[in-house]
């Protein structure tokens, strides 16, 4: 486990001083009655205060309704999972034998909680500081871009594809960098096992660029696939 906290804490570009802490939000109730759910609650409260302080800055023109919905759209269910998944939390996530054997450790629900948990865990061994840069470096670009939410998990939704069809995962690379660095643009192309063709995406960070790449190569595939229904 040791080996394994090492490597998720270099994930997360944050070294716990407290390890058990660490090791707490990552125990699912199913591993036994010292677990991650306290946690959880926790989590919940700071994620919806840092993401909504965030938002609030960022969005000085948008009134309480379209923050409220901007704020849901960015650390709902599907949005924390795929976050950690991001982050490989279903190789360090503790279940028991019954959840582990029923794929517990890529289940939605389960991952997005464990997100709450660590972002919990994380405030109370590094304070409020250390908990707002983590979350941040998460929800930056949708804090910044709502819009591009609506691509969420474009990403995900390509691995899970590539993977459950026997392929290798989509590879990423910047082409290009240009503006000030202030307001940047990204090209990211996206490579993907089975096709020669080479997919893009713009965006105003790399991360975003990188989705829209994904969600560019689905669009592919998946009018490849019907069109291959229709011939």
């Amino acid at each position: 486990m040791a080996s394994d906290q090492a490597t998720l804490q270099t994930t997360l570009a944050y070294q716990f001083k407290n390890t058990q802490l660490l090791k707490l939000a990552l125990t699912h109730r199913s591993f036994g009655a010292d677990n991650n759910e306290r946690l959880e609650f926790l989590g919940d409260a700071l994620l919806d205060l840092i993401v909504g302080e965030s938002l609030f800055n960022h969005h000085p023109a948008a009134d309480e309704g379209s923050l409220s919905r901007m704020r849901s759209s960015i650390v709902n269910k599907s949005a924390l999972a795929g976050i950690g998944r991001e982050l490989n939390l279903g190789e360090h996530i503790l279940l028991g034998s019954g959840e582990l054997k029923s794929g517990g450790n890529s289940r939605d629900s389960i991952l997005a909680d464990t997100v709450e948990a660590l972002v919990a865990a994380v405030y109370l061994d590094g304070g409020l500081t250390a908990c707002q840069k983590l979350v941040d470096a998460w929800t930056r670009d949708f804090v910044r871009e709502p819009e591009t939410r609506k691509i969420k998990d474009a990403k995900t939704r390509l691995q899970e594809k590539m993977q459950a069809s026997g392929h290798g995962l989509p590879k990423y690379q910047v082409l290009a960098i240009e503006g000030d660095a202030h307001d940047q643009s990204f090209l990211v192309e996206c490579r993907v096992e089975g096709s020669e063709t080479v997919y893009q995406g713009r965006g105003s960070s790399k991360r975003a660029a990188e989705q829209q790449a994904a969600l560019e190569t689905l669009k592919s595939l998946e009018s490849a696939l019907v069109s291959g229904q229709h011939s």
